[in-house]
């Protein structure tokens, strides 16, 4: 028996203890949970004994007949005894709620976590705008124009593509988390660009939400492709038949991300001076000093 087996072995049996002291704890017999869940009452039996090697289908509906979450079965460390009471809190808090908390928690607890503000930032898939806008809008209010990558590449001697290819994505996020402290430190008002997949990033995308008024720059999947392409860069889409999918899958994975924004644009269908108009006109209650309103046009 391999140390991986015996690894894996505990597991299961952690996990049938789970499932059997939360049957139980719920007073539900064996039979009631078959019954709910469609899963016959001998396979229950070997998943409490830590024989049966469930799938994470059928471990759904398990928690979902006993009206549990799919993780409180999952034989996994608690930070604290009070971690189940903090996440369903978490769960039904709302955002201004979370973000008390997030000042509560923040390393340093004496001082207070809000950010200088630090300008606007623009986010979005390639191909919405934002270098072309992010320019425009920087002109016309005086502020400095910053675009991230950029910054990485400046600082590592590489391109974007060679800091992945050596280091991975993972290396290109902590460069990325890097250059974007750098930025902050300056406290200059600026017009910040990010990358596409910032957002994948939680404590680098908490940073800019934090400290910029963000606003995602919205266009249609065919729009994106056609202006990377005009662009001459088909990263990460070259040669790849089944692009225009692949690039709706990542849209649609990142859209509740992007959603986080603080205000919205969609540039889809307009010329450049239309869409420059109405990221201006969004700005406009932030330049006055005014808490705007989340807004979507």
């Amino acid at each position: 028996m391999t140390e991986g087996s015996d690894a894996e072995l505990h597991f299961l049996e952690q996990l049938g203890q789970r499932v059997r002291h939360m049957r139980t704890q719920l007073g539900m017999s064996r039979k009631a949970l078959a019954d709910i869940s469609g899963i016959s009452s001998r396979y229950l039996a070997q998943l409490e004994s830590g024989e049966g090697n469930v799938s994470i289908v059928l471990l759904r509906r398990v928690s979902n007949a006993m009206g549990a979450h799919l993780e409180d079965l999952l034989p996994t460390p608690e930070p604290t005894p009070d971690w189940p009471i903090f996440r369903d809190l978490l769960r039904k808090a709302t955002p201004s709620q979370i973000a008390q908390a997030k000042d509560l928690l923040a390393d340093g607890a004496s001082a207070t976590r809000h950010a200088p503000f630090c300008g606007i930032a623009l986010i979005g898939l390639r191909g919405a705008g934002k270098s072309t806008l992010g320019k425009i809008l920087a002109e016309k209010i005086g502020w400095d124009f910053v675009e991230l990558n950029k910054e990485i590449e400046q600082q590592s001697g590489l391109s974007v593509a060679e800091i992945i290819a050596l280091y991975g994505q993972e290396g290109f996020r902590r460069m990325e988390q890097a250059a974007l402290q750098r930025l902050l430190v300056r406290k200059e008002l600026m017009v910040l660009t990010t990358g596409g997949g910032i957002v994948s990033e939680p404590l680098s995308f908490d940073q800019v939400l934090s400290s910029f008024y963000t606003i995602w720059l919205k266009a249609e999947p065919g729009e994106h492709m056609a202006r990377v392409r005009n662009q001459g860069d088909l990263r990460p889409m070259a040669d790849n038949h089944s692009a225009m999918a692949e690039l709706r899958n990542i849209l649609l994975s990142r859209e509740p991300l992007y959603a986080r924004a603080a205000a919205i644009v969609d540039t889809a269908g307009l010329s450049v001076d239309a869409a420059a108009a109405r990221l201006i006109d969004v700005v406009e209650p932030v330049l006055q000093n005014e808490t705007p309103r989340r807004v979507a046009l």
